[in-house]
């Protein structure tokens, strides 16, 4: 940028690109750490727009996200302006509503409004003085070799920008990503689910909510279903899942997105959606997007800042995670629109919370370890599958006794008979 040489040959310069909720989150982690950094977005500046563009839908902010907003001091600001949110409340088509607890007592997801978490993420940028905010610039070209970038203004005019390191937060159709598929051995992969989703929202009734406030509210019908997130206004946001449009308007596309490396070189690295885009069954896709952050920055501290080792350590620890929590997200489309209307499935989640209320360190919920801990994603599902290995065997092997009792029992007691 003209002015900048001097300024940038003291420090590394590290250009996020994309300031939605990952990118100002990572302008802030580099801005912690003494690099200058330089955010560009292609939208205008939310905290000016009359009318904010994109997707509105209500987030679930658990554990991960957390850890990582209490890293740059924006934990506690944060969870005020949420809801939290206890368990799932099941609503059959009868009109009984099922509560369905998230965890133990005390324990709860806040259900936080994007665009303000996104304002304030940016805010929180800006307060520091080796960070500068760029809206209303598209990235247009950007050289893996060199780390030059081209990127043009509203008025049709370019602007050159130079960096030591860009990341890619811009999203899952990153700009910055098509760079990656025009070289050999990057892997990737997208996934489109048949269901759209549309936005309602529910008002509330004589100033107060129109349901219980402290839930998620879940309508699941199999074939589609309706979630709705309380919002500090006392008004509902509403999400819902559709085969065909709603009243003839067109629904938003849901994708899952898988690639690897995360890397090129020293130079580039992708986080967030622009990585891993996840559908939004699991609660986890800003969870997961903040947690990159902090594990990025756990690796700089590791590697002492040398983006040479951190960049393809990074790809290493977190790619399996990554594609683990986009498979749980999948999995879990099906279960919050059918499964949850199971008896089993309620009698299984029953049992693993009595489990692990009996031995919390030798059996962990699947949720609870997602949710509730930072237990990488990856390992996470591998103790649910040797865990749902265990009980099941514990199972049959009681279903077995149970037989042979009722079987063997009459057999002895006419034996027993006989001798006598």
């Amino acid at each position: 940028m003209e002015g900048s040489p001097e300024r940038h040959s003291k420090k590394k310069v590290v250009a996020v690109v994309g300031g939605g909720l990952v990118g100002a989150l990572n302008a802030c982690f580099f801005a912690k750490r003494g690099f200058d950094v330089e955010v560009f977005e292609t939208r205008e500046d939310i905290r000016q727009a009359k009318i904010v563009k994109g997707r509105s839908i209500n987030l679930a902010l658990s554990h991960r996200g957390r850890q990582a907003l209490k890293h740059v001091g924006m934990e506690e600001k944060i969870v005020s302006q949420g809801i939290p949110m206890h368990a799932r409340m099941i609503h059959s088509l009868s009109g009984k509503q099922s509560p369905i607890p998230y965890g133990k007592k005390g324990q709860y997801i806040l259900s936080v409004d994007r665009a303000n978490l996104n304002k304030e993420l940016l805010t929180e940028a800006e307060t520091y003085p080796n960070t500068k905010l760029n809206f209303d610039h598209k990235l247009q070209d950007w050289s893996a070799e060199t780390g030059l970038m081209t990127f043009v203004r509203p008025d049709g005019s370019t602007e050159e920008v130079e960096a030591d390191l860009i990341v890619g937060c811009d999203g899952a159709f990153s700009a910055i990503r098509k760079q990656f598929l025009r070289r050999s051995r990057f892997n990737y992969s997208q996934t489109y689910i048949p269901h759209g989703y549309m936005e309602l929202t529910m008002p509330p009734i004589n100033e107060e909510f129109a349901m219980k406030p402290n839930y998620l509210h879940i309508w699941p019908r199999n074939t589609f279903m309706m979630i709705a997130l309380p919002n500090m206004d006392k008004t509902f946001t509403l999400t819902f899942s559709l085969l065909r449009d709603y009243f003839r308007l067109p629904a938003q596309a849901m994708v899952s997105v898988k690639c690897s490396p995360y890397h090129i070189g020293d130079k580039c690295v992708l986080m967030g959606d622009a990585a891993h885009a996840v559908v939004p069954f699991y609660g986890q896709g800003m969870n997961a997007g903040f947690e990159d952050c902090i594990v990025f920055d756990e690796i700089m501290d590791r590697f002492s800042e040398d983006f040479n080792a951190v960049l393809p350590e990074y790809t290493r620890v977190r790619v399996p995670d990554d594609h683990a929590i986009a498979d749980l997200a999948m999995y879990n489309y099906i279960e919050m629109r059918a499964h949850v209307n199971s008896k089993w499935f309620l009698f299984r989640k029953h049992v693993d919370n009595f489990l692990h209320f009996l031995m919390p360190r030798a059996v962990i919920p699947l949720y609870t370890m997602v949710t509730f801990t930072r237990t990488r994603y990856h390992e996470a599902v591998e103790r649910w599958h040797w865990q749902d290995k265990v009980i099941h065997f514990e199972k049959m092997r009681f279903l077995i006794g149970t037989v042979l009792h009722c079987v063997m029992w009459p057999v002895l007691m006419a034996s027993a008979l006989m001798v006598r």
